[in-house]
């Protein structure tokens, strides 16, 4: 039962007295008069550990003294049990059974918790929020009941100190209904000044109530007279009322997320709990709606609860549980792929279709650290019309203008967004921050009303309510305060119970062709929680090279398929994608969990990626039909044909060349751990090309020059100071240096980093004010020198940590790449590479999903200067017109380019919720890449795909010499991923244009086929092209996302 806090400001006046008396009679009805007759419950039985139900007869039990015991450590699982019998005297009236676990104080919101059991049957879940069930509406008196009570605690508040108990409490409905009578209005008029019409009526109101209340009487039914006449009173004075012209559309919800200070395992015990308690309240008010998302969620409780599911599903089918959301999980949006936000769609849509027959129309991001601007397009195609979040109004240092507003994404595509305006906080100018766990109560609904930006536009707005983060969902007084509100109060909005999807319908309706709809234009950048791009680097790397790993096997194994080599190995990739999917959640992969999900994470995660590999393995073996040492098959996933460097095992001969079908030596030399290094030209997109070994033959002449500290290339001359920094970068072809003289290129700092809050997640703006320079050399090494590549091995003392730097000069690769090696020993520390770059830009560029995004350089408004670390995926540019540098990456995320500086963040290590995060080996790599001209007449996309995309390579010959299954003749068409349909044989093709350019484009085949029709990201056939041969031709858009399908 919640209190009423009282917020009056004039509490000397007469007006605060009444008031004052309304509120004691509440809490006299509340302790008093609640709960009439209450009988304390023992004979607990304790079993530790964690079982199933259908397991709990198979081991142990022991006695467990609700005085004198205790349980409640670090991730305790537990069972408990009793018996016990209805007491006669009980006869005639509603009991509920109360949960009494703590040793003493307030029960922890999130320790502990409990799935009950009554009689075999699973009835509800048990928080510090729903610590009672309603066990019978009337009871007869003598009903036996058998308790289970499956118990979990995180041990964040107790650490062993909970002990265990349980009461039987006698319900008056009649005084419920009463409390909640006056408890709703007194808040909403708690909310209004002194002077206030609101106020002033409704606390009249109440007082007139209270006065008719028989306090005095020993008879029973002159107090319920009493009371029905107080309440009879009530519904003339207060709900019988015009309530304020505005309506708060209310949704059920609990926010779960999927890992965070807890780990998976427990998170499927949370969902099977949060729904069942769903369930339990749904039989108790047949107004009550609720929503919840993430497919991923259903699944676990389809597994581990079958009868909450089926209970789901008839509540589904009786129009008051919604299924809405669209992804496998609310994954973040900033590190995540292109590709996986199609596979959240993809796969969760079709669960949401294949289980429950609906079909998404809402992206449901409640919580999330910022919104790419690649997912407005993703969305529609996808076939999303509405977007939701609330996290955007955590910014720091400015306020979004608009709540209702069409969001537009890169390629000009809009969206219908609404941002649910709920808070507490009463003032605006006072806090700004709103909520997805709202409560269904008068100062959040007019709170939300007042913090609502677009009033002119429409009267009404989203508000989710219950407990969440960690589950528990909505309460009885939630529910019995919003049936209250639903009957209408003066001075509040009016609350109705629908489906989020309803509320967008109307909303759409309401503000279509309006002059007064506000467009923002690109990304929604979360002015908070910048760490989350660089935070836990293990994890970031581990996404991205799965995320390419089934990109990879996803290319090869359709090769292979469409050529009748081997089969398509559709439900192994299905299943993979899934483990992808849900590390993307929004608390796992920004690095903000505890430690024991990245361990449990690293274990999904190197399974996933041992099977892949295998799976590629065993089918390009397959494709190289015929087993030869003197033969090489150089395969490429990316979709343009490239000239790169192939690392594999060396062949058998000491002496011999590599030579293609028209006798093209490639250069070849030995790298320091044994491998073949060779220059493989010509490799044709998605596809594969075979080369011959020459017995006798050279492996090519070096052209890399070392002299002293000077490298040189045909690209550049490098010349190192005396701390291995880069003193000068001449990029040959324009002359140009690329850093202002004086300065150094690659420099590593050490930025002291404490935010005062939120440390997994944050870097504040002052993280730059103190720093260390790393310029301890302990060692430089030539690790190789050859035709293909020198290697220079820099190996850097910084405190108790050891920093190894690779650099590596190509013969014929335009760029530098820098390969590390860390291990990290520090706390606190954020670790950068400095570029500075001798241009003349406002504006630096960034890779983004299906794209690429432009962000200020500079700091002139208070929004430029909240962008003080920004995300980029495999490449980040500045440029002018005439020349540029990129740093290229394989698996970094967070950067920052001001006043001409790049700063790519290369790992930190916060203390909090993981105390060891970050202190471990890292491996990453991140490349040099000058060039003339601007950025979109550069080759800068194909060098990010070049290092993130390393040519595969196979002993054997193949049955084509050379083998492109689809290219396209244009340069910023980028054709990204091939794969089998989902449903049919056909070959799904996705491609995007990276330069913003209006492009005719032409696919190539490696056959005629039947027929290619364009179909939407959920391979749903939209329009059919032309054949013409084996080629197809193609408008893009500029930015646009196009997907093919492809019979042959």
């Amino acid at each position: 039962m919640s209190h009423v806090d009282i917020r009056f400001t004039d509490k000397n006046s007469e007006r605060f007295m009444l008031a004052r008396r309304v509120y004691k009679v509440i809490e006299d009805l509340e302790n008093e008069y609640l709960y009439p007759d209450s009988e304390t419950l023992g004979g607990f039985k304790f079993r530790d550990g964690q079982y199933k139900f259908s397991q709990i007869d198979e081991g142990e039990w022991t006695d467990f003294d609700s005085e004198n015991d205790y349980w409640g450590y670090k991730e305790d699982y537990a069972w408990f049990r009793h018996s016990f019998t209805v007491p006669e005297r009980f006869a005639g009236r509603p009991v509920v059974y109360q949960l009494t676990p703590s040793a003493s104080g307030p029960w922890n919101r999130s320790n502990p918790q409990f799935i009950m059991y009554f009689n075999g049957e699973l009835r509800q879940g048990g928080d510090s929020n729903h610590s009672e069930i309603r066990l019978l509406d009337c009871a007869k008196g003598g009903e036996e009941f058998d308790c289970c009570l499956n118990a979990y605690s995180d041990a964040w508040e107790f650490k062993g100190k909970l002990r265990m108990g349980a009461r039987l409490k006698v319900v008056d409905n009649l005084v419920n209904r009463l409390i909640f009578d006056l408890k709703t209005p007194l808040k909403v008029a708690s909310l209004y000044d002194a002077d206030d019409l609101p106020r002033i009526d409704i606390v009249k109101a109440l007082n007139d109530a209270v006065n008719l209340i028989d306090f005095n009487t020993a008879d029973y039914d002159t107090f319920a007279a009493s009371a029905e006449a107080a309440i009879d009173l009530l519904d003339r004075e207060i709900y019988s009322k015009d309530a304020m012209d505005a309506t708060a559309c209310c949704i059920g919800h609990t926010h779960i997320d999927v890992a965070w200070l807890w780990r998976l395992r427990q998170t499927r015990e949370k969902a099977g709990r949060s729904f069942a308690t769903v369930l339990k309240l749904m039989e108790e008010y047949p107004e009550y709606k609720f929503m919840s998302s993430q497919a991923q969620l259903y699944a676990f409780v389809k597994e581990d609860y079958p009868e909450v599911y089926e209970g789901i599903k008839k509540m589904i089918a009786a129009g008051r549980w919604e299924v809405e959301g669209s992804m496998w999980v609310e994954s973040d949006t900033n590190v995540t792929s292109g590709e996986s936000l199609v596979r959240q769609f993809l796969v969760g849509k079709r669960f949401f279709k294949d289980e429950f027959g609906v079909d998404n129309k809402i992206m449901w991001l409640p919580d999330v650290f910022g919104y790419s601007a690649a997912l407005p397009q993703i969305m529609k195609k996808a076939g999303i019309n509405y977007f939701m979040t609330t996290k955007i109004s955590w910014n720091e240092f400015n306020k979004v203008p608009y709540d209702t507003f069409m969001w537009k994404g890169i390629d000009g595509t809009e969206i219908l967004s609404h941002f649910s305006p709920s808070t507490d906080c009463f003032d605006e100018g006072d806090c700004w921050q709103t909520t997805y766990n709202a409560y269904l109560n008068p100062e959040h609904i007019l709170g939300g009303w007042h913090r609502y930006s677009q009033k002119d536009l429409n009267k009404e707005y989203l508000c989710t309510f219950g407990h969440g983060d960690g589950g528990g969902g909505p309460t009885r007084d939630m529910l019995e305060m919003g049936h209250r509100m639903a009957k209408g109060i003066p001075g509040c909005p009016k609350v109705k119970q629908e489906f989020a999807i309803d509320f967008y319908h109307d909303l759409e309706k309401e503000v279509k062709g309006s002059r007064r709809l506000p467009k923002w234009a690109g990304e929604l950048y979360l002015e908070f929680h910048r760490g989350t791009l660089t935070s836990q680097g293990r994890n970031k790397r581990y996404n991205r090279k799965s995320e390419l790993l089934y990109h990879d096997m996803e290319t090869i194994c359709a090769i292979a398929d469409s050529n009748g080599i081997a089969s398509y190995p559709r439900q192994f990739i299905n299943d993979g994608w899934k483990i992808i999917l849900l590390n993307q959640f929004h608390d796992i992969i920004p690095g903000s969990s505890i430690k024991e999900v990245y361990e449990d994470s690293k274990e999904q995660y190197d399974k996933l990626i041992s099977e892949g590999k295998a799976e590629i393995a065993d089918t390009l073996g397959k494709i190289v039909c015929t087993p030869d040492g003197s033969a090489l098959t150089v395969f490429n996933t990316f979709g343009a044909e490239r000239d790169d460097v192939v690392i594999t095992d060396m062949p058998a001969a000491e002496h011999f060349s590599i030579v293609d079908a028209d006798g093209n030596v490639m250069p070849w030399q030995k790298s320091a751990d044994g491998r073949l290094v060779f220059f493989a030209k010509g490799v044709p997109a998605k596809g594969y090309k075979t080369f011959s070994i020459v017995h006798g033959g050279e492996s090519g002449e070096n052209t890399v020059k070392v002299e002293n500290k000077t490298i040189e290339n045909k690209f550049f001359t490098v010349k190192f100071d005396k701390d291995m920094n880069i003193a000068s970068l001449i990029h040959k072809a324009t002359g140009r240096s690329v850093a202002p003289e004086g300065e150094v290129l690659n420099k590593i700092y050490a930025y002291d980093d404490r935010p005062f809050n939120h440390e997994a997640w944050d870097i504040k703006v002052y993280f730059d004010q103190k720093y260390t320079e790393i310029n301890d050399v302990s060692a430089v090494d030539v690790t190789e020198s050859g035709p293909v590549r020198t290697v220079i091995k820099v190996t850097r003392k910084f405190l108790s940590s050891t920093i190894e730097q690779s650099f590596i000069f190509y013969a014929d690769l335009p760029r530098i790449d820098v390969d590390y090696t860390v291990d990290w020993k520090e706390k606190k520390i954020l670790l950068k590479a400095d570029f500075p770059v001798d241009v003349n830009a406002t504006e630096a560029t960034y890779d983004i999903q299906f794209g690429n995004y432009k962000r200020p350089t500079h700091r002139n408004t208070l929004w430029d200067f909240a962008q003080f670390e920004v995300v980029g995926h495999k490449w980040v540019d500045l440029s002018d017109n005439s020349f540029g540098l990129s740093v290229l990456n394989d698996c970094k995320y967070g950067h920052d380019i001001k006043d001409g500086h790049i700063r790519t963040s290369l790992l930190r290590c916060a203390v909090n919720p993981n105390s060891e995060q970050d202190r471990e080996v890292h491996r990453f790599t991140y490349s040099i890449y000058p060039h003339a001209g601007s950025v979109d007449t550069s080759d800068v996309v194909n060098q990010g795909y070049s290092l993130n995309l390393p040519l595969y390579c196979v002993s054997g010959k193949a049955a084509h010499d050379s083998y492109s299954l689809v290219s396209t003749d244009k340069d910023n068409v980028i054709i990204e991923t091939v794969k089998k349909a989902e449903d049919s044989d056909d070959v799904v093709i996705r491609a995007y244009e990276t330069w913003n350019k209006t492009t005719d484009c032409v696919y190539t085949f490696d056959r005629a086929p039947k027929s290619v029709y364009v179909c939407n990201l959920l391979e749903e056939n939209e329009e059919q092209l032309e054949v013409s041969g084996n080629t197809v031709s193609l408008r893009f858009k500029p930015f646009e996302i196009k997907t093919v399908k492809v019979t042959f």
